[in-house]
């Protein structure tokens, strides 16, 4: 009897999160599913690891159909070591993470938890897959995510990946009807221009909250921001090799 392959299933915005809970259900269709992933919201964490405190791996039953479901203290990209050393007997064939519930395009993919732990799955030799849905809502419609996320899931299962790459995908919010199909593209040369707000608590002690807007700086048509604004769900190859190449030639100088 032909093993079915193992899948591996985690997120950033928790174990209770509507995203990971359709991811599950499709991944379900795939193969066996083992879930590890945090027990609260971890966005904005990116390649986050936890240092100094203990981490937990508790074993939690929310549906049926994954072989193991795990939740943890920890981050997204501990939730992927702590799974994968103590969660699992075996490799798994396919890690996916999300579904987030927002994108995770452009310059948001070195701030994401959701693409932090796709990476370390990469990190460990496992075709990963990043899904994000342009919708912050908790009761948004997931069903056209859901079919994306199988076909996408089930080609990688088929044909694999390189070694060292993810692929980011993000899933526009419109009806199954209306998303045109799937665009390949790069990632977008977009930024967040960030301001803090200034505030005084109740005992005279300045704080700062976090604010900012997304500047669409990047014109080109074959970025991700593009893709997502055209009606495309997109994917963005990604790799945790951040050497710029083409410089290395150029900077010889620094060893004379």
């Amino acid at each position: 009897m032909t093993q079915k392959p193992l899948i591996f299933v985690t997120n950033d915005d928790g174990i209770t999160a509507p995203g990971i809970r359709a991811l599950i259900e499709v991944m379900n269709e795939l193969g066996e599913v083992i879930v590890v992933t945090p027990d609260r919201v971890h966005s904005g964490k990116g390649h986050a690891v936890t240092i100094h405190n203990p981490l937990h791996l508790d074993p939690i039953k929310i549906d049926e159909g994954p072989q193991k479901e795990f939740k943890t203290n920890g981050m997204p990209v501990d939730a992927v070591k702590l799974g994968l050393a103590h969660a699992t007997d075996r490799k798994p064939d396919l890690l996916v993470s999300g579904l987030n519930h927002g994108v995770n395009n452009s310059i948001n993919v070195l701030y994401s938890g959701t693409m932090g732990a796709a990476i370390e799955g990469a990190i460990e030799g496992i075709p990963s897959i990043g899904f994000s849905l342009d919708n912050y809502d908790w009761n948004a419609d997931l069903e056209p995510a859901k079919h994306y996320m199988k076909k996408i899931a089930r080609q990688v299962l088929e044909k694999g990946m390189p070694q060292g790459v993810a692929l980011n995908v993000n899933i526009p919010n419109l009806p199954l009807s209306e998303i045109k199909g799937v665009k390949v593209a790069r990632q977008a040369m977009d930024k967040w221009h960030e301001t803090y707000d200034k505030r005084t608590n109740p005992f005279g002690r300045d704080y700062y909250w976090l604010n900012g807007n997304f500047s669409y700086e990047d014109k080109g048509k074959d970025t991700d921001v593009y893709a997502l604004k055209n009606g495309y769900v997109s994917v963005v190859p990604v790799q945790f090799d951040l050497t710029a190449h083409r410089l290395i030639k150029d900077l010889k100088d620094l060893e004379s």
